[in-house]
């Protein structure tokens, strides 16, 4: 019986491979990674911004396998560097669109969500029936105040601390999620760009709607929590709401997790895009119409990025020589 050849181990998973590290020295660094992250929240804020979070990340899978060479923690950089660059991009040009001069759009989300809650928008609903009277930023936030401020803000944590788990795993699969989340956020540049629109907060300080107010934060005043952009600060677009953004990416975290993972509990992931489009509306950010375009531009890029992916297979195994007979492996008897 003739003996195949050993396949080759590829240089990048064995790099990312986190086998080298024992378990008593990832334990200690991990420690010492959670209390240093712990000081800087405490004294500063929790990281938010692309580049800060990204440094965070990085010191945190070097903390996982501490223990390995220096080039496997620098592999790390020649992955990200691409598309941490894209979403620096990304971030400036979503702050100059509203600079075009283009018209920003108000009454049609109005109308939509006006249809959607029987004549009055789900965000004035669910502020008239959950925010108090007087409904403000600096009043005594409720329970659900906390958990949905919690969960607005993992918007700008979970795509990218999603992305450095599975480059400690599998950098395939890091590949594919990094494809994803890179291309919802410029799917979302484009739409920005051409359709600038008025979130609801805006639209009621201009007279358009009914009184709401924007209470994002509202629900970590009592235990001092922010959120603080170090590297990338100074630039915002207040008419780059059409799609949710925050919307969209819990829709594909979820969406994507459904499709990857096997386990039947992977369906209360969706409670995640739920919740997420629960808080968006209620603190008066994004209106229905924005987080339904949002779940669509999500399920958009995870069927181009899919089909995608399958025709570059597609190609690579037509490419693919042809085994001869004396290659094959012979059958055993």
């Amino acid at each position: 019986m003739v003996q195949q050849a050993e396949e080759p181990i590829d240089e990048d998973v064995r790099l990312a491979a986190p086998r080298r590290t024992r378990r008593g020295a990832r334990v200690a660094a991990m420690a010492a990674y959670a209390v240093l992250l712990g000081v800087w929240i405490e004294l500063l804020g929790i990281p938010n911004d692309t580049v800060q979070v990204f440094l965070w990340l990085w010191v945190g899978t070097i903390a996982w396998n501490v223990e390995a060479p220096p080039r496997s923690h620098l592999a790390f950089l020649r992955d990200w560097w691409l598309p941490v660059v894209g979403l620096v991009i990304y971030f400036y040009s979503r702050g100059l669109t509203d600079e075009l001069g283009l018209p920003v759009h108000v009454q049609m989300p109005i109308t939509v969500d006006e249809w959607l809650g029987g004549g009055v928008t789900p965000t004035e609903r669910l502020q008239d029936a959950w925010c108090g009277d007087p409904c403000t930023k600096d009043s005594e936030p409720r329970f659900y105040d906390l958990f949905l401020t919690t969960v607005y803000a993992t918007h700008f944590l979970a795509g990218l601390t999603i992305a450095a788990v599975l480059w400690v795993r599998n950098r395939g699969e890091w590949m594919k999620w990094m494809r994803r989340y890179v291309g919802i956020n410029f799917g979302a540049l484009v739409v920005y760009i051409l359709y600038p629109m008025a979130p609801p907060w805006m639209a009621s300080e201009q007279g358009q709607m009914g009184e709401v107010t924007r209470i994002t934060s509202r629900g970590w005043s009592d235990i001092g929590l922010d959120r603080i952009d170090l590297v990338l600060q100074g630039v915002g677009n207040p008419v780059a709401a059409m799609p949710s953004l925050h919307a969209g990416i819990s829709f594909l975290i979820a969406m994507y997790a459904v499709q990857r993972l096997r386990t039947p509990w992977r369906w209360l992931l969706l409670l995640y895009p739920l919740a997420m489009s629960t808080a968006l509306v209620y603190f008066a950010e994004h209106y229905v119409i924005d987080i339904v375009a949002g779940a669509a531009l999500a399920l958009l890029v995870l069927v181009l990025a899919s089909a995608w992916e399958r025709r570059r297979a597609d190609r690579l195994d037509a490419a693919a020589p042809t085994p001869t007979p004396a290659q094959e492996p012979a059958e055993s008897a």
